[in-house]
Parts: structure tokens; C-alpha cells; sequence
């Protein structure tokens, strides 16, 4: 069995689909503290201070999110468990494809005012494996998520869901390395030669 832990220098990745949602959240405090205060250099503080704490949260997310992401490989196949409470099992013959894994952080809807600046959480995008596979959840979940899960397609045959393990967050190059050998020997026709 080998266990893969998410690398080193990650946070910048994590916090990219942030971006836009912290810059319209620096605005909007921005305003609210140059209003409510009448001046704007203590609104642009106000602003840099909040956003500098909702930054900060994000850290505190990223940290324990990497200190409790781990994937195994074994004989049997892949499963990935997580810091919230997530597993995702997928068997060596269950896995259907190598392909695009889009790993939601946040709710995807989009804030702001209709017909004004809108912006959203960006999904996480990477290679990984996609399968009809097992996953448990934690008993408290978002709704949007839920409902998220809820459509996900189910195998005819047997009922499991697809399920997706982002290798590609835990080492953007996982194919050159371990990960790629462990998918090359127990599968090696969804590996291109």
C-alpha cells in the first residue's frame, strides 16, 4: 500500500478560484467602511482588515485540508479520505476513465447584485480517476452540495455512483511518478503509452 499526501506549496492553487469572490468581498467592505465611517482611507482599511481575516480563514481551511487529505493505493484499488469526513473508494475494475475532475470548494452560485458586478467560486480543475465507486459523506453537508451529489450519474447494473478521486490536487505530476506506476501495473489501458 502507498500513501499520497497533498504537496507542499498548494495554497496558491486553493486559493485561486477565491480571487474574485475576495476582491468583490474587499469592495463591498471597502464601501460599507467609507460610508458608515465617512472617510475612505479608513474604509480602504476596513476593507484590507476584513479581507485579510476571510484570507486568513482560508489558510486555516487549506492547512487542515492538506494535513487530512490522503490517497492509497493497493491492491484492491484507490480510495482518498479527507480532513471533513469524505471517502471515496473506486476498485481497479470499476474505474471507467481518466479525465477532468472538477473538485467544488465552495458554492458554485453567483453573489452580487443582478444586472451589476456578479462573481462565483470557481471549481478546482484536474486529471484524476472516474469510476463507479463507493463515497461517504459527513453526516452535515451543504445543501448544494448534497443536491450536487444527488445528480451524479448511477451505474444500471449495480447502483454505485461515479465517483472522482482529483489526483491531480494531491500532485499535479502524479502520472510520472508512484500514482502513474500504481495506475500503469493494475490498469494500464486507461494510460496512454
Amino acid at each position: 500500500m502507498d500513501e499520497f499526501r497533498i504537496r507542499a506549496g498548494s495554497f496558491p492553487r486553493f486559493l485561486a478560484p477565491f480571487l474574485a469572490p475576495l476582491i468583490f468581498f474587499f469592495v463591498v467592505c471597502l464601501l460599507l467602511g467609507a460610508i458608515f465611517t465617512n472617510s475612505t482611507p479608513l474604509g480602504a482599511l476596513i476593507g484590507a482588515l476584513a479581507t485579510a481575516v476571510l484570507f486568513g480563514v482560508l489558510a486555516v481551511k487549506h492547512r487542515r485540508l492538506t494535513a487530512g487529505t490522503v490517497v492509497r493505493f493497493s491492491p484492491d484499488g484507490v480510495e482518498l479520505s479527507d480532513s471533513a469526513g469524505f471517502h471515496v473508494r473506486l476498485c481497479w475494475p470499476d474505474i471507467t476513465r481518466i479525465d477532468v475532475v472538477d473538485t467544488q470548494l465552495a458554492n458554485p452560485r453567483s453573489i452580487g447584485r443582478p444586472g451589476g458586478v456578479r462573481v462565483r467560486t470557481q471549481a478546482l480543475r484536474s486529471v484524476g480517476l472516474i469510476g463507479w465507486g463507493e463515497r461517504t459523506v459527513p453526516p452535515r453537508i451543504p445543501g448544494w452540495m448534497r443536491d450536487r451529489l444527488a445528480r451524479v450519474p448511477v451505474d444500471p447494473a449495480t447502483g454505485r455512483p461515479e465517483v472522482t478521486i482529483p489526483l491531480g490536487e494531491i500532485d499535479a505530476q502524479w502520472e510520472r511518478g508512484r500514482m502513474g506506476d500504481w495506475v500503469r501495473h493494475h490498469r494500464p489501458d486507461l494510460m496512454g503509452r
